[in-house]
């Protein structure tokens, strides 16, 4: 797929990693749509996509409820006449121990609610949006591209059973819909990083940064515009479908 003047949704497109992509493909002739919870980050993104010399719209939307999923997914389908990709990126953190215990008394569990608040925005608003973007590019007989955001902790990481089972489960989906879907021209792939520097990593003491860093080959942290170099990747590779590309510096090997 050539990216110039392509429609793009991207979810969680008001900072970080989304806003990288947004930018990026901004670069290469993309409008972008952009879907987030926070209208002032939506605004700074845009300004930047503009500078770009390319355009986009913000929607506000929490991508954890169909209603709002359907109806936002409706209104950008009507505003672009149609559109070419969706990024699965949204996503939240609530890492904790799975049980916690000390001289053999469990002093802390993970809540249903710790655990159930990240399946329902990393896992049921994938979902959501990828079967909203699906819909939507069938009937208008468009061919896509459906990006999902997974993570190396797919394969499970400690105080993380929330997160890496979501991030395995976009996963599955993903080669799930890649099978359904590619008799309609829509091409599915997954993107799994390791630990991305972010304000959240820059914000970490000195000596677990640099503990993270001499984990990796590399011995740095990955980029967020390596990150968005990945998503091209995969929109403009025609034959790219079903898979996923681990962007983690040697971490996983």
């Amino acid at each position: 797929m050539q990216l110039q003047d392509k429609v793009i949704v991207i979810t969680g497109g008001g900072q970080g990693l989304g806003r990288a992509m947004a930018v990026n493909l901004a670069k290469h002739g993309a409008k972008l749509a952009l879907i987030d919870v926070n209208q002032d980050m939506l605004e700074e993104t845009i300004t930047l996509i503009e500078a770009q010399g390319s355009s986009a719209r913000s929607y506000v939307a929490n991508v954890t409820q169909e209603a709002e999923v359907e109806a936002t997914f409706n209104a950008i389908n009507k505003d672009f006449n149609g559109f070419d990709g969706l990024i699965n990126n949204a996503g939240i953190l609530r890492d904790g121990m799975f049980v916690k215990a000390k001289d053999g008394q469990v002093v802390k569990k993970m809540s249903l609610d710790q655990f159930q608040s990240v399946i329902d925005v990393n896992l049921t608003g994938v979902f959501l949006c990828g079967r909203e973007a699906a819909v939507h590019m069938i009937e208008n007989n468009r061919k896509g591209v459906i990006i999902n955001m997974s993570s190396i902790a797919r394969g499970g990481n400690m105080g993380q059973t929330n997160y890496s089972a979501s991030k395995a489960g976009v996963v599955a989906m993903t080669t799930t819909w890649a099978r359904e879907l590619g008799r309609f021209g829509i091409r599915v792939g997954a993107i799994a990083p390791g630990v991305i520097r972010t304000a959240m990593t820059d914000a970490m003491k000195p000596e677990m940064r640099e503990r993270l860093e001499k984990m990796k080959p590399v011995g740095r942290l990955g980029e967020a515009e390596e990150i968005a170099h990945t998503v091209q990747y995969i929109f403009e590779n025609e034959f790219f479908t079903g898979r996923v590309v681990e962007i983690d510096g040697g971490l996983s090997m």
